[in-house]
């Protein structure tokens, strides 16, 4: 049988895929054969005519088994089968591998299920009892020889076009993880990802894995720091992260079990822009973005772009005094002992007892949208009763310019709307100076009223983090969004760099703003300018050198009193714009051109607002050891020697003779890096033996000490947030229930009697035919409905 092949009638045993071969492989020899063997009756299947070197022969040598195991594999692959390892022996004393035999991957018959039969999807039958196989031996020599090689099969041969398929034509290089990781940090889907790597190679025959084993590489990238509870990951990811950047900066805090509770981090970057923004600082713990639930707390701040920065991140167990303290204090130390001038939150007492323990001299605000929201919830009968209550409580907030006038119009609305017993604005009173106005014209702010700016990053971290993520996918994914920040930041520089702002009209002081301030608060002056021109001026007093003014703005009866002084070129406004925001108001810039002066005076010229706002020297402590620093020089190696040989290939593939010196220089530099690494191989496990021994001798590191006592991550009892939307207020859900309930009450055919659409009733379109409508469904309706218009407009007045 295995030198005579019975003389039957030959016949091709598969279909013919005019889109898979070629048209030169439709004959008789590029087919497998199916042969019937005339004394058993069986088929017998030969394989594709592939070139003679491939096809084992009988004496043919192999140095190891590995190498014999490579070329089966090769044969295999040309033939259109899969193969596995089947049975060997080993020498008793030299664990010396005598023989093995390489069959096919049909070979043998599967084995009865001693587990129970009711399976709802049981796999395919592979094994038919194939007999082709591939036998080394070197019981007689120091080589493997072939001793056996069986060539026919019992079943149908696949194409060369999906040899792929098989599972031992099928792994995953190096290249290829290091691919796949690239892609994954990068927010890229597995299906995409194989897309582009399949676009790379030509097709997907040539990728060398399928998307099954792409997904198995992932599951088993998560599954390792699940094993480890997910602290040995996230340790080994901030640890990396120190390795790569001396300056990062990150603090664990474990409880009585050794479990970690709260874990902040802040890297170069981060304390370099506090060091030149970090004098207003918003806060906010409203993200829920981790699967436990944790809250996800932020400090950011504004640049000198108008855009939101970040200064730091944590992730915190709880929300309690102790946990807030601990944040605040590490936060202080990740900045060289500097806080922030001003710190804006929301109305949370437990943060407010933090901040006046560990920040004492920092002004806390609170933030004015919550306590509009909560002023929505305790108020909701007096919203619905006044219409003019909202404008009236807004007067409250922004208006007033002095403590007398701001007693007088508290004292009037509560007296006008029958408030004077009210707890709540009792409680609010007592904390005035966190949220009116007029307590903190005098501190800068930034221009920030509200915690809008954390709020506004509740929407981008959506697009980057999902509650689904472990704690080590969240770090990872965090980093995608600074990154996406920091080089939004970078073309915002060079937009400030390369070009000048465009001017409407020929003024000089708005020629000199365009040249030492950045685009965005260039605009933001100009429309000061603007709005000074349309303000009406007179003299208000003499006073020697000073000069005082009333300003009165367009539309408005209320007048602002400018001083200037003309022996320092000062100027002040009772509305106190240039002390909060940063930049002149309308009414001295009024003031200002009405005496000629055509220039910004230089006192009244922040850097942080300028183009040159990052200039100077900031010192950042580091401590880098030799390790460290080893590190960083491995990574800068690798990214430095990826850009390079990225375009060698772009090169290398414009023509023949350009990709045939590449690749023979490939393998040339790849036996001389070898034999390099060989030699000094020796040597560096002598270096890192001596290393490891001198680390371990050290033990007054308290750190490293705790590190190494630590158990695992505390895991919350019960997950609260399971959505990645951040809590809603009392007032939010309190609508949201109605706003079913209307959707539940009314039909489209009811809506038209009264001339309104069920998007009027979300967008509060048509009030009047809206609370009409209302009132005869259901009077309670029409609360939701008042509230929710009452809050908005109410927030917006002050603009």
């Amino acid at each position: 049988m295995e030198n005579d092949l019975p003389t039957h009638e030959v016949q091709s045993c598969r279909k013919l895929d005019f889109e898979d071969v070629d048209l030169q492989e439709i004959n008789d020899n590029a087919l497998p054969l199916c042969i019937t063997d005339g004394n058993r009756g069986n088929q017998i299947f030969l394989p594709l005519a592939i070139p003679d070197d491939l096809v084992p022969k009988l004496d043919m040598e192999f140095d190891t088994e590995v190498a014999a195991k490579n070329f089966y594999q090769k044969y295999a692959k040309a033939s259109g089968f899969g193969t596995r390892l089947s049975k060997g022996h080993k020498d008793k004393n030299s664990d010396l591998m005598l023989d093995r035999v390489f069959c096919c991957s049909r070979e043998g018959k599967k084995p009865k299920d001693k587990r129970n039969m009711i399976v709802k999807c049981p796999r395919p039958e592979t094994r038919c009892d194939c007999s082709a196989r591939m036998k080394i031996s070197c019981r007689q020599g120091e080589k493997y020889r072939v001793v056996q090689f069986v060539a026919e099969h019992n079943h149908e041969l696949s194409t060369p076009s999906k040899t792929h398929l098989f599972r031992s034509h099928r792994h995953l290089t190096m290249a290829h993880e290091a691919e796949i990781d690239m892609a994954r940090s990068c927010g890229i889907t597995p299906k995409q990802s194989i897309e582009l790597m399949s676009k790379q190679v030509g097709g997907r025959e040539n990728l060398g894995f399928i998307r099954d084993d792409l997904k198995n590489y992932l599951r088993s990238k998560r599954s390792i720091p699940m094993m480890q509870g997910d602290t040995g990951g996230v340790l080994e990811y901030l640890q990396g992260m120190q390795l790569e950047d001396p300056n990062f900066f990150y603090a664990i805090q474990v409880d009585e079990d050794d479990l970690i509770t709260n874990i902040f981090w802040a890297d170069a970057k981060m304390r370099t822009d506090f060091a030149h923004f970090g004098d207003v600082v918003c806060f906010d713990t409203t993200y829920r973005k981790h699967k436990d639930g944790r809250p996800i707390a932020l400090f950011v701040g504004v640049n000198h772009h108008k855009q939101t920065t970040v200064f730091g991140a944590a992730l915190l167990y709880d929300e309690t005094i102790l946990t807030f303290e601990w944040l605040f204090d590490t936060f202080a130390k990740a900045m060289m002992g500097k806080i922030p001038r001003t710190i804006l939150t929301d109305q949370d007492g437990r943060m407010a007892t933090a901040l006046a323990s560990q920040w004492p001299t920092t002004y806390h605000r609170l933030c004015i949208w919550h306590i509009y929201q909560n002023a929505a919830t305790h108020l909701a009968d007096v919203f619905k009763d006044f219409q003019n209550f909202a404008t009236d409580f807004s007067h409250c907030i922004y208006d007033y310019e002095n403590e007398d006038d701001f007693f007088e119009g508290w004292s009037e609305m509560l007296k006008t709307y029958g408030l004077e017993d009210n707890k709540w604005l009792k409680k609010m009173f007592d904390i005035k100076e966190k949220w009116a106005l007029v307590y903190g014209r005098e501190t800068f702010c930034a221009d920030m009223t509200t915690t809008q700016r954390s709020e506004s990053m509740n929407s981008v971290i959506k697009k980057y983090v999902s509650y689904k993520h472990g704690l080590l996918e969240f770090f990872e994914h965090f980093q995608r969004l600074l990154d996406d920040r920091r080089y939004n930041e970078s073309v915002a520089d060079f937009k400030g760099n390369q070009s000048t702002p465009a001017m409407t009209f020929s003024c000089r002081i708005l020629q000199h703003a365009a040249s030492v301030y950045t685009h965005e608060v260039y605009e933001n002056f100009k429309e000061e300018l603007c709005k000074g021109i349309d303000c009406k001026w007179e003299v208000d007093g003499d006073l020697g050198n000073q000069m005082s003014y009333r300003v009165t703005p367009h539309g408005k009866t209320s007048h602002h009193l400018v001083t200037y002084d003309s022996s320092t070129n000062s100027i002040c406004c009772s509305c106190k714009k240039f002390e909060f925001a940063g930049f002149l108001c309308s009414h001295a810039l009024k003031i200002l051109m009405t005496l000629n002066i055509v220039t910004i005076p230089d006192a009244y010229i922040l850097k942080r607002w300028t183009k040159a706002a990052k200039t100077g020297n900031v010192h950042v402590s580091s401590e880098s050891s030799p390790e460290m620093e080893l590190k960083a020089k491995l990574s800068f190696r690798y990214k430095e020697l990826s850009y390079l040989y990225m375009q060698l290939m772009t090169k290398a593939s414009e023509c023949d003779e350009a990709y045939q010196i590449a690749k023979d220089g490939f393998w040339k530099m790849s036996e001389q890096m070898d034999a390099c690494c060989q030699g000094k191989k020796k040597m560096k496990e002598v270096r890192i033996e001596e290393h490891c021994s001198v680390y371990q001798d050290v033990d007054t590191n308290p750190s490293e000490i705790a590190y190494n006592k630590i158990k695992g991550i505390k895991v919350k009892e019960k997950v609260t947030y399971k959505s990645s939307k951040r809590p809603r207020s009392a007032l939010e859900m309190a609508t949201k229930k109605r706003k079913y309930k209307v959707k539940e009450k009314f039909s489209s055919k009811r809506l038209q009697e009264f001339g309104i659409s069920i998007e009027d009733i979300y967008n509060r379109r048509n009030p009047t035919n809206m609370t009409q409508l209302l009132q005869t469904l259901d009077p309670n309706l029409t609360q939701g409905y008042d509230l929710m218009s009452s809050s908005s407009i109410a927030h917006h007045q002050h603009q």
